[in-house]
């Protein structure tokens, strides 16, 4: 698929309830020149977590910010398409990575970071998924852990991973919004 092709496929306004108007921005990738990069994280296995999550690899990638009337802390999604069955690849390179993945410690956008990964139950959507949570301490600066959810779905040859951020309390991504970009991706492939 064709970055116009995805970029087709995500929400426009009006589309999802509750969001602000123009608070569902489409981004391409930035440059490879304007990316700020950060060491890899202490687990290996948890890096490929965090690059098939990002869409790295992909042909293509594009990303939706969804911005929430009454949640500042709001959602995104990935969506990113593979040549013909390296997606199913990737995918199992994910499952096999959530395996023994379930702590790692990085350096962010914030300075150093050790996060938690828990594995939770996955939604019945797409070929394959995959729904885990991440949690990082903020410190006592911050009142609450940051809370992360991630839903992860392969539709053909497209891997699509929701994210939703809280600080604080529980976070997940709406379950209708998984659904209907799961379709969308799984209908623009059928022949």
């Amino acid at each position: 698929m064709t970055r116009t092709q995805l970029r087709a496929l995500t929400f426009k306004d009006g589309e999802v309830p509750g969001v602000y108007k123009g608070g569902m921005e489409v981004q391409d990738p930035q440059p490879e020149a304007e990316r700020r990069s950060f060491p890899p994280v202490s687990d290996p296995d948890c890096q490929t977590m965090l690059d098939i999550r990002g869409g790295e690899g992909a042909s293509t990638v594009v990303f939706q910010v969804f911005n929430w009337k009454g949640d500042i802390w709001g959602g995104d999604s990935t969506l990113a398409a593979y040549e013909d069955g390296k997606a199913q690849q990737v995918f199992a390179q994910l499952k096999q990575a959530l395996g023994s993945c379930r702590s790692y410690e990085g350096t962010g956008w914030v300075g150093k970071f050790k996060a938690t990964l828990t594995m939770e139950r996955a939604p019945g959507v797409g070929d394959e998924a995959v729904r885990f949570h991440g949690t990082v301490p903020m410190g006592p600066d911050y009142p609450g852990d940051r809370n992360e959810q991630f839903t992860v779905v392969r539709a053909g040859n497209t891997i699509v991973t929701f994210a939703k951020l809280n600080v604080g309390g529980s976070a997940s991504f709406p379950a209708d919004l998984v659904n209907r970009q799961v379709e969308r991706l799984q209908n623009a492939q059928r022949p």
